[in-house]
């Protein structure tokens, strides 16, 4: 009589489907994130083990079914020829066979989306959370240790009896219930941690157990396609598609030779597993991991400090007393984990950049983008900027003009290029001295443009002002005792917010248009009382001129009167005609004059007083050219 197996197939089935059930409700009960993920692992392993319950009966089923056709056959004597065309005929075998051809594939497919799906879900799910506290942590505690128990005990018996029986179809629901037994525990830790002091404990327990469901799914998805090139072989029951090697790794580590030997087998269609290199390497496996493991830790007692960096070491958790500081070079140490090195940057500068944070461009593209102020370039913070005149902007209604509040806000890009001076202070004093810094920063940097001008700020008092901000950073550093050097404050990227930079170019432009028609003025001023200037001088020297000239002449002409009167007194006839001569001749000096000699005053004389050329001059006979 040949021992069935469905029973312990069966147990598998409601266990996971009972543990599973109360696990999720115990995982809403105390609020345990990890608890829900560990309910998604034994909920996906209850359909595992129901569907190799459902083969394991359709086999066993298969197998009666053969049994009776032998005792048939046996009874009445008939040839094999017979016996062959009545077992072609066996229901049992049919439905089987269309099971495995047919439902497996597409249960593993349906399997392979569920975890996937699952997987993405319940990751966005998790991002989602606040974190709330796990109350009760004991009962929680309880709950999934409880849990954890009855699936170890069950488990453990399965897995056992698959592998002693060789029976391949018990193997995936011991696995998986094996399995669901380590995940409680997971689960159970992260409520410990939880009430150790690490409030993200469960969260990252959480997220540990997504990333193992989200292998085995891609597991799944293998086995799925490597079994349409597996090879086939007559008479041979290959491993169920939806059975996870990487589970049966988990629940039984000790089976990881095991494991790989039956894949080995599996794949190439023959007993890897017996051959000599195989035993050795499996009787040789221990001591490759421990001299594997040695070299590794023996590893870890020579550190390298790179030029430029100084390392702090530290032994348990604490500073090294005798040499806690290592400078650039080779040193040696006890093995990890009794002593760790944290390197840091010493010698290079840093930089930190507070009030935006611009986009990083694409992997392998060259950034040949032009900063505009009309253009977003980054994330933007805003900062309240002072101003010293108050503008005036139209009233409620229209009606009137009141009075703006003398702020406006700015977008600055603040770099910040700092050097660690004391790595002990930077290291130990603050659990984020980087954080911590640009948080002193920020404060600092509002402080100064809550009090500044933004006229000065944006022209020609920027410089002061990285300088003073440059200053007041490194004094708060200083108090904070972060051990570090401020170098520079840059406030090269400043300018109005994106959505009002076209209304400040105009204010700008108005500005500048102002102060350009005062300057056009001023100017012309200048010019308009520089000219006055000069024609009131040249007018003023003009007159001088005529009235000196006036005093001179009318001084001459009563000189001359003074000498004239004697002359005509002695030649009355001859000084008139003189005087009359001396003015005639310079008043036709220029003009040509005809002088007519003549007796005969009968005679008309015509003058032609035309320039002309004469005609007999123009009338000269050319000589003929040579020849």
């Amino acid at each position: 009589m040949r021992r069935s197996y469905q029973k312990y197939g069966l147990i598998n089935l409601l266990t996971l489907l009972t543990v599973g059930a109360a696990a999720l409700g115990a995982a809403r009960y105390v609020n345990s994130l990890a608890g829900y993920v560990a309910a998604l692992h034994l909920g996906l392993g209850m359909l595992v083990a129901f569907v190799s319950w459902f083969q394991l009966r359709l086999e066993e089923q298969e197998a009666e079914e053969q049994l009776e056709l032998e005792d048939l056959l046996r009874s009445k004597g008939r040839s094999a020829l017979f016996e062959t065309e009545e077992a072609e005929a066996l229901p049992a075998r049919r439905a089987r066979e269309q099971f495995e051809r047919y439902f497996v594939p597409v249960f593993t497919l349906l399997l392979f989306g569920l975890q996937a799906a699952g997987v993405w879900w319940m990751w966005r799910w998790l991002d989602r959370q606040t974190l709330p506290p796990i109350s009760p942590p004991l009962v929680a505690m309880s709950f999934f240790g409880l849990f954890a128990l009855i699936l170890f005990l069950l488990g453990k018996f399965a897995s056992t009896l698959a592998r002693l029986e060789n029976q391949r179809l018990l193997r995936p629901s011991g696995d998986y219930v094996l399995f669901g037994a380590y995940v409680c525990m997971v689960a159970a830790a992260a409520v410990v941690g939880v009430e150790a002091g690490w409030a993200r404990a469960d969260f990252w327990a959480a997220r540990v157990l997504l990333g193992v469901l989200a292998l085995v799914a891609v597991e799944t998805l293998l086995n799925l396609i490597l079994e349409i090139y597996r090879p086939r072989i007559k008479g041979q029951r290959p491993r169920p598609v939806y059975e996870s090697r990487f589970v049966g790794l988990l629940a039984r580590p000790e089976g990881l030779i095991t494991t790989a030997a039956e894949a080995l087998d599996y794949q190439f269609g023959f007993k890897v597993s017996e051959t000599w290199f195989y035993k050795f390497f499996e009787r040789a496996l221990g001591w490759l991991l421990l001299l594997q493991v040695g070299v590794l830790l023996l590893s870890t007692c020579f550190v390298v400090v790179e030029p430029g960096q100084q390392a702090l070491l530290e032994r348990w958790g604490r500073p090294a007393d005798d040499r806690a500081l290592l400078g650039p070079g080779l040193h040696l140490k006890w093995p990890w984990p009794v002593e760790r090195v944290y390197r840091y940057r010493t010698d290079e500068i840093q930089t930190l950049i507070v009030g935006i944070e611009p986009e990083e461009p694409k992997p392998g593209v060259q950034d040949t983008r032009t900063v505009v102020w009309s253009v977003a370039h980054g994330k933007e913070d805003l900062f309240m900027v002072a101003h010293r005149e108050e503008g005036l902007t139209p009233g409620p209604g229209g009606g009137g003009d009141r009075s703006a509040p003398p702020v406006s806000f700015l977008v600055v890009n603040v770099p910040i290029h700092f050097q660690i001076q004391d790595v002990r202070q930077w290291a130990y004093g603050h659990k984020d001295p980087a954080a911590l810094l640009e948080k002193l920063a920020t404060r600092e940097i509002v402080r100064y443009l809550v009090s500044a001008d933004l006229g000065e700020i944006m022209s020609t008092g920027r410089a002061r002002a990285a300088e003073e901000l440059r200053l007041r950073i490194q004094q708060r550093a200083e108090e904070k005792r972060l051990g570090v050097k401020i170098l520079f404050v840059g406030l090269q990227g400043i300018h109005p917010p994106v959505k009002v930079a076209p209304e400040f170019a105009k204010v700008v432009s108005a500005a500048h248009t102002r102060q350009a028609r005062i300057l056009d003025a001023q100017a012309e001023a200048i010019r308009t009382n520089a000219l006055a200037g000069a024609q009131a001088f040249v007018l003023t020297n003009q007159a001088l001129a005529e009235r000196a000239q006036l005093e001179r002449v009318s001084l001459a002409r009563a000189a001359a009167f003074t000498n004239q009167e004697p002359a005509y007194r002695a030649a009355p006839s001859v000084y008139p005609l003189r005087a009359y001569l001396q003015t005639l001749v310079p008043a036709v000096a220029g003009v040509r004059k005809y002088v007519l000699w003549t007796t005969n005053t009968q005679d008309l004389i015509q003058v032609d007083l035309q320039d002309r050329i004469r005609q007999d001059l123009l009338d000269v006979a050319l000589p003929a050219p040579r020849q």
